[in-house]
């Protein structure tokens, strides 16, 4: 800005004295960016850049980095579910230290819990010495102990599905939906910073424009003086210069006012490396508003295929229908197979030779609720879940669809305002730069110059909330579209939503 600001009172005196419209006509600000045969491209833009503040957003925005923080606590609740399948190791033993039996018992086994069946492998190794009473005749093996094998299988209930197989796809399924939560969070920071931003460049582009009236006014009022003094003018043309200058400072005070305002808050999403906020100078506006790039894809199908909220509906939905199997699995009865194998090794020890021989062993139990109510009513609750949730889906499908036809509208209007707007300021200026020398020329009044320049700002103001609007359209339709690339997102989120 302090580099910007001759310039702008260079041309503003110029446009007081240049008598050629066209040359008054190259003082004017840029056109707005928008691609048409009427206006042409702008030039590149310096100072801050829109993709500066996106980058800082998306790295030390307090409410991503909080969202990302969730996502990587879900990351640990799947290793915690995983852990039901751990391998587990237990040991027991005891010993007789009085009384007519000396026997002596230790045990260990190896648990190893499925994953693809709810039953379970064990092996076990025990090994004895001494004897036993006959009430615990279980416990005699040979000299060098006994090796068993044992198998556990699920022919019904749980054979699909069980209580840890359900927490571990349950976690999977709530770690993705941290994953889109924090998508949908930094597309609305994102969204916000974009709007934040263009605030702070039109309050900026504003205060010039005010600036450059109260220039005119300044230089008007010395030169009205100087004809006073000369007895050409009146002495209350100079009172009336005067009371326009101090409307023109006081426009131009509240549009400084809004700019600072504007950079306190761009410095929620614009920070330095240590993540504090940092207060934009009126040194870092750049020459004109950015535009944000426009949106890919914006068909409904491509969008709905990456909208993090669809997804996450999806989600629940597969959460929803994952604790519906599991009811389903509670209603069957419970068949259990189990086969195991044994045998001892060394001399045979005191329990005999029945110990001796390999041995295998094969059964089942069976259980089965006779009503079995609890589940029937799970069953019906989680039925109603999924049809809840596909109707959201649907409200929700039709609701984005409808906010990209409404959307694109607003953007192909916005575009034509902003060349219409750009095409009034251009009109205006030329009017109150031919209006300026019929005044020096004597051949008009005060009263018409400065509504002519009245006017000119107006359209300058005007054209500044045209390019504003269409960039927020832009905005709006890249947030609607999830376009993490124009978002500056894809880096932290390419794995949540696919393209």
């Amino acid at each position: 800005m302090r580099r910007a600001l001759p310039l702008a009172s260079a041309a503003v005196l110029a446009l007081a004295t240049l008598a050629s419209p066209g040359l008054a006509q190259v003082a004017r600000p840029s056109a707005v960016p928008v691609q048409t045969p009427a206006v042409q491209p702008m030039p590149q833009a310096q100072g801050l850049q829109l993709d500066e503040v996106l980058a800082s957003s998306r790295r030390f925005a307090p409410t991503i980095l909080e969202a990302l923080a969730m996502a990587r606590a879900a990351d640990g609740r799947v290793l915690a579910s995983e852990g039901a399948f751990d391998l587990l190791f237990t040991g027991e033993g005891f010993s007789r230290v009085t009384g007519f039996y000396d026997g002596t018992y230790v045990q260990g086994k190896a648990i190893q819990p499925l994953t693809n069946n709810g039953g379970q492998l064990e092996a076990s190794y025990r090994v004895s010495r001494g004897d036993f009473p006959i009430y615990e005749d279980y416990s005699f093996t040979n000299r060098l102990g006994e090796l068993k094998v044992r198998g556990i299988f699920a022919l019904l209930r749980d054979r699909y599905i069980d209580e840890r197989r359900f927490g571990q796809r349950n976690a999977l399924i709530e770690r993705d939906m941290a994953g889109l939560d924090a998508l949908i969070i930094a597309i609305g920071v994102q969204q916000r910073a974009i709007q934040t931003y263009g605030q702070w460049v039109a309050a900026g582009q504003q205060v010039k424009v005010y600036r450059a009236q109260v220039q005119l006014a300044e230089d008007r009022q010395v030169g009205i003086r100087r004809q006073v003094q000369l007895g050409a003018r009146a002495a209350i043309l100079l009172t009336e210069n005067e009371q326009n200058l101090l409307r023109r400072q006081s426009l131009l005070v509240a549009a400084e006012r809004d700019l600072a305002n504007a950079a306190q808050r761009l410095s929620l999403f614009w920070r330095d490396d240590n993540g504090r906020p940092r207060v934009a100078t009126p040194a870092d506006l750049p020459s004109n508003l950015p535009m944000i790039p426009q949106a890919r894809a914006t068909d409904p199908a491509a969008v709905l295929a990456r909208r993090p909220d669809i997804l996450l509906i999806e989600q629940r939905l597969e959460q929803g229908e994952t604790r519906l199997e599991l009811e389903r699995n509670r209603l069957l009865p419970s068949l259990r197979l189990f086969a195991e194998a044994g045998q001892d090794f060394g001399d045979i020890g005191l329990g005999g030779r029945s110990r001796d021989p390999f041995e295998t062993v094969v059964g089942f139990t069976f259980s089965m609720p006779l009503q079995n109510r609890a589940a029937k009513g799970q069953v019906a609750a989680a039925e109603a879940t999924i049809s809840a949730l596909e109707w959201r889906r649907r409200q929700s499908e039709e609701q984005i669809i409808a906010e990209i036809e409404q959307l694109s509208t607003n953007l192909t209007a916005a575009e034509r305002l902003a060349v219409l707007a750009r095409d009034e300021e251009v009109q205006a200026e030329k009017l109150a730069s031919g209006e300026r020398r019929l005044f020096q020329a004597g051949a008009s009044d005060f009263f018409l110059v400065n509504l002519r320049e009245d006017a000119a700002a107006n359209a300058a103001i005007r054209r500044l909330d045209a390019e504003f609007r269409l960039a927020q359209a832009r905005a709006d339709l890249v947030a609607v579209a999830a376009d993490l690339d124009a978002l500056q997102l894809t880096d932290d989120f390419a794995g949540v939503a696919q393209p």
